[in-house]
């Protein structure tokens, strides 16, 4: 027998909520509780410009320095010296004309198989490990996991994260900061400037491929519905945090691939801590890890999972240790 009309809006309707009562579900089943803060080890220490091992510091340690800059490289060997030598000759500059300004360079080695270490504790020699230094993981944990580990690992008053690629001009850390100060007082002394892409939207459409543009678009809307609604470019790799807002942010993270951006500033619009978005030169580097489709697709999930597990209490929003 033929169902009505509203007897088949009714039956799909009732699909519908049951397939979102199932993800739920599963959403909360498959959920890891709490966040993966422990560290292998091997990854407790740094070797410094003598060859020696050093406990690495703890972002729960006051301040010593006042900027950390946090690199996460994978398989960087090529791409990772032009934003180092790019970086490192704008701080020296900057350190010379204000001697009360401190730095550290942390390149996070995230399992590399090529020649990312080596290259980067080259660096570490010719500056000195108080400037540079190299933390390598056991293993790979993705962008989101080596940026926490280097965050974790940080002596700053203000954190930055920077793509070893440098495909935003390292001098525009100056736009982020004057975004950090526009944010000013900051509610229990947290903040976070990012940088933005969204005014070279146009410009990368055109370059771009249909299929890869439907990518962009969907993701932005997966974005903006599920997640983050303020900030029209999560993705830039390009962020200037407060020391508080970043131990805040990163110990309460769980998403350790592509599409940690979101989940971190999800997190901080549920803490409310103020948010600038600032726009910055950005080049696009060959080289990228991100495979178009199957990358674009994993995001699209943990996107799913960052809103269903935060709404069931699988995630909570709380503080922890590193150990």
């Amino acid at each position: 027998m033929a169902l009505s009309l509203s007897e088949a809006v009714a039956l799909l309707a009732a699909l519908a909520v049951f397939l979102l009562l199932l993800i739920c579900m599963i959403a909360y089943v498959t959920a890891v509780k709490m966040p993966n803060l422990h560290r292998h080890e091997e990854e407790k220490f740094f070797v410094n410009a003598e060859g020696r091992k050093e406990a690495v510091p703890s972002i729960h340690d006051p301040p010593t320095k006042e900027l950390s800059v946090v690199v996460p490289s994978y398989n960087e060997e090529d791409r990772l010296p032009l934003m180092m030598d790019e970086a490192l000759d704008y701080l020296e500059k900057r350190q010379k004309q204000d001697p009360s300004f401190t730095y550290e360079v942390i390149v996070v080695n995230d399992g590399s198989k090529d020649q990312t270490e080596k290259v980067a504790m080259k660096y570490c020699k010719k500056y000195g490990s108080d400037k540079v230094r190299v933390l390598s993981l056991v293993k790979n944990r993705g962008k989101g996991g080596a940026v926490r580990m280097g965050v974790l690992s940080s002596r700053g008053k203000k954190i930055l994260m920077a793509d070893a690629d440098g495909a935003t001009k390292f001098a525009d850390i100056e736009k982020v900061e004057e975004g950090l100060k526009n944010l000013q007082p900051w509610p229990n002394q947290m903040a976070i400037s990012c940088g933005s892409r969204a005014h070279l939207e146009k410009d990368s459409i055109a370059k771009r491929s249909y299929f890869r543009t439907l990518l962009m678009h969907g993701f932005h809307f997966l974005v903006w519905f599920l997640c983050v609604k303020e900030i029209r470019d999560t993705q830039c790799g390009f962020k200037l945090l407060t020391r508080e807002a970043a131990l805040r942010t990163f110990s309460t993270l769980h998403i350790e691939r592509w599409a940690f951006d979101v989940e971190l500033l999800y997190i901080a619009q549920h803490l409310r801590i103020p948010i600038a978005e600032v726009a910055v030169n950005w080049t696009e580097i060959e080289g990228s890890k991100l495979v178009p489709f199957w990358s674009w697709l994993q995001m699209g999930r943990d996107l799913l999972f960052i809103r269903l597990r935060y709404m069931t209490g699988a995630w909570q929003l709380e503080t922890r240790k590193c150990d």
